[in-house]
């Protein structure tokens, strides 16, 4: 019949319609109950999940809540306790990046060693396919998913290409923006400190157990016939030390007449090589 259709429609209109008065009858006093205010008129609206009918938000000073697993440009962490960036330059994002929009520029020292911090860092935005494989792959939780997806722009290049000043934000930010997520990574953190100084306490008291033992064991004690037989030794070794200095200083007396002939001699031949160094100056 002619019609149907279009009647059908206004049904289903209708329908939205009433479901929406009622359920903003049921939320009275506000809507916004529950919302973020954001000041200078803009709020985040916190729509409930049983919610029905239709909530109409004022963009851009009305913006929904997004869920915390909405992703959508990189950004790069920086660590406000240490004071410096999670990145260590390793460039495995730049690596396993399908639409290889990312650039890495490795910094170094003053002798021009590559240190482990990126000098220049860069993602072209009307390129990224927010995949997150960048923040997947990354070893030291250096790089996340932002939530900002208010990027137009009236030019796309250079606009759209963001250095690491732009990308990098405080880590206070990203657990703002994944709460669940940073918990858990804080709670492997914490676990992965408590079974290492546990090791560390467990080879300590390891270490002082193995020296107390050290020190409580028993010296071992000689019996009556080993000191004896080493008093014996000893004794003959003394004896022997005392018969080698006896028997040199024999030798020594009993040949006076040979050591005068040598000392002769060897006068005899320090004046002749006097004699001939006189003669070889004079000539």
């Amino acid at each position: 019949m002619f019609g149907t259709g279009l009647l059908k429609g206004l049904g289903v209109t209708l329908k939205h319609l009433r479901d929406t008065y009622l359920d903003d009858r049921e939320r009275v006093p506000s809507r916004y109950e529950g919302s973020i205010d954001l000041g200078d008129g803009e709020r985040i609206i916190r729509q409930p999940i049983d919610q029905e009918g239709l909530l109409t938000i004022q963009y851009p000073e009305e913006k929904r809540l997004l869920p915390e697993r909405f992703r959508y440009i990189p950004m790069l962490i920086w660590d406000t306790e240490k004071g410096e960036d999670r990145c260590t330059a390793c460039g495995i994002c730049a690596k396993v990046c399908p639409p290889q929009c990312i650039w890495i520029v490795r910094d170094s020292d003053e002798n021009g060693k590559p240190i482990t911090r990126p000098a220049e860092f860069y993602i072209d935005a009307a390129v990224c396919m927010s995949c997150s494989f960048c923040a997947e792959f990354c070893p030291f939780d250096a790089i996340k998913m932002n939530h900002d997806f208010e990027l137009a722009v009236y030019d796309r290049y250079p606009q759209l290409v963001y250095d690491k000043e732009e990308l990098t934000v405080p880590i206070e930010y990203y657990a703002a923006l994944w709460p669940t997520q940073y918990a858990a990574e804080q709670e492997l953190i914490r676990q992965k400190e408590e079974e290492e100084r546990a090791k560390a306490e467990a080879k300590a008291k390891a270490e002082a157990e193995k020296k107390a033992q050290a020190a409580e064991r028993p010296k071992a004690q000689r019996s009556p016939e080993e000191l004896e037989a080493l008093k014996k030794k000893a004794a003959e070794r003394a004896a022997a030390r005392g018969k080698s200095a006896s028997d040199e200083g024999k030798g020594q007396d009993e040949d006076p007449e040979a050591k005068k002939a040598r000392l002769e001699e060897l006068k005899r031949k320090a004046a002749e090589r006097a004699r001939q160094r006189q003669q070889e100056s004079g000539e």
